[in-house]
């Protein structure tokens, strides 16, 4: 099967000759003639599978071939995103295939000044990628209208739900036409994202070209346990054992990425940090000079997991495992891209056990361990498999109290701020999935 077996036109085919794409993934095959055809369609695949050419490739050609031209303070498609990394990541993608048509793009999200983006509106644009966020601040503001759009893309809608943009999402949902094509791509399907798909889409095309929730098979996994505060110790071991030359860094908080950071600058390591309190100008000038290679460590809080495409990046590190089981494929996902090969590798304490248990049930495999030495554990790391179970070694019979009231005072469990405390590291946040009132129904 070829690209032009799926009913693309020239100046497509043209672009994707230029950017070296020969046989469509499985993904794009499916999505492709269904989008063409009109239909609506929720689609989950793996990271790296192509899902945004799966999508951007037949809206393109949609808008070329039909509709009016836009109107000023328009946008005739709408791709949603749920980070400004991603929103950046795609809007370079579908600029790269429009090259060749008579097509406008264009990106708005926070953390920038608004007052470009809406002078950059003012004459429309036929395809605009947006966060939720900073879309409904332009729409309140009139600096763009809705009424000409064709289409919406919901682009890791389950993301979207993860940070919270329940609320958001309904509002977008008042504020788009009636009549439409809507499409939703995701890694993963949870149940949320499911019954949200049932409130959004009409009579959807359901396309699953991998097992819900499985990571990449070209990605090779294991698993590291050392005690929490040799960590960065372990990281600094393995880089130089390893000879890393390009890595990326998952880091829990945004506190543990500065940490991690400063650590390694201190010993003379070109490192460099991206979390949400950091300028998206200082976020995106650290991921160019990663990408260049001028920085050899990447360290990122979970804001970065799905925004970063890196040609071959050969190694993830994940230095703390994510509160939610989902993220940790999202992570993984930056290597192994497109067919090539790479490596995740996970620093993991005793207080991590039950997030490595979710991690493994999610993933229906039980995670290689590798004890480096030197640096076993004090607090041993129980055993785990991919059914959820975590083994733990029986308890020691409790020696009796000493009379008196000398004893210790139990002062609590201290955590810090925006951390998860680690008797509840396996709680899942609770989703909420917008609701959309559309009124009372007429008796007929």
């Amino acid at each position: 099967m070829t690209f032009a077996t799926l009913g693309l036109i020239e100046p497509l085919l043209r672009a994707l000759e230029t950017l070296g794409y020969q046989t469509p993934t499985p993904v794009q095959a499916q999505a492709i003639p269904a989008v063409l055809a009109g239909r609506d369609l929720m689609a989950a695949a793996q990271t790296g599978t192509g899902k945004t050419a799966g999508f951007a490739l037949p809206l393109l050609q949609l808008l070329t071939m039909e509709g009016p031209k836009v109107a000023a303070n328009s946008a005739r498609a709408l791709i949603l995103c749920p980070t400004r990394e991603l929103a950046e990541q795609v809007h370079a993608s579908v600029a790269e295939y429009a090259q060749h048509l008579p097509l406008t793009t264009y990106a708005v999200y926070g953390g920038v000044s608004i007052n470009p983006q809406m002078m950059k509106l003012r004459k429309g644009v036929d395809i605009l990628v947006a966060t939720p966020g900073r879309l409904i601040d332009l729409f309140r503001q009139n600096a763009l209208k809705l009424n000409q759009l064709q289409t919406l893309v919901l682009d890791e809608a389950d993301r979207m739900l993860d940070l919270g943009f329940s609320e958001e999402l309904a509002n977008i949902y008042r504020m788009l036409p009636k009549k439409r094509q809507t499409l939703l791509f995701s890694a993963t399907f949870s149940d949320d994202i499911r019954l949200l798909a049932g409130q959004m889409l009409n009579d959807p095309l359901s396309i699953e070209v991998s097992p819900r929730n499985v990571a990449a098979n070209t990605v090779k996994q294991w698993v590291v346990p050392v005690d929490k505060k040799r960590k960065a110790e372990l990281f600094v071991h393995l880089m130089r054992k390893g000879r890393w030359k390009q890595v990326l860094v998952f880091a829990k908080t945004r506190n543990g990425v500065d940490a991690l950071v400063d650590k390694l600058q201190g010993l003379g390591i070109n490192a460099d940090g991206i979390h949400g309190d950091k300028p998206q100008a200082t976020r995106q000038r650290a991921l160019d000079r990663f990408k260049s290679s001028e920085v050899q460590i990447l360290v990122a809080t979970d804001v970065a997991a799905r925004g970063l495409d890196i040609e071959d990046l050969p190694l993830v590190v994940n230095f703390d495992l994510p509160i939610v089981a989902e993220d940790y494929i999202h992570r993984i996902g930056r290597t192994g891209r497109a067919g090539n090969t790479g490596e995740a590798i996970s620093l993991v304490c005793a207080d991590e056990v039950n997030m490595l248990s979710a991690i493994e049930m999610l993933t229906r495999q039980t995670l290689t361990r590798k004890m480096e030495p030197d640096f076993e554990p004090e607090h041993r790391v129980p055993d785990t498999d991919a059914s959820g179970q975590v083994v733990k070694k029986p308890k020691k019979p409790k020696k009796p109290k000493a009379s008196g009231g000398g004893g210790k005072r139990n002062l609590g469990k201290w955590v810090d701020s925006g951390e998860v405390a680690p008797t509840e590291p396996s709680i899942k946040p609770v989703r909420k999935v917008p609701v959309f009132n559309t009124g009372p129904r007429k008796k007929k």
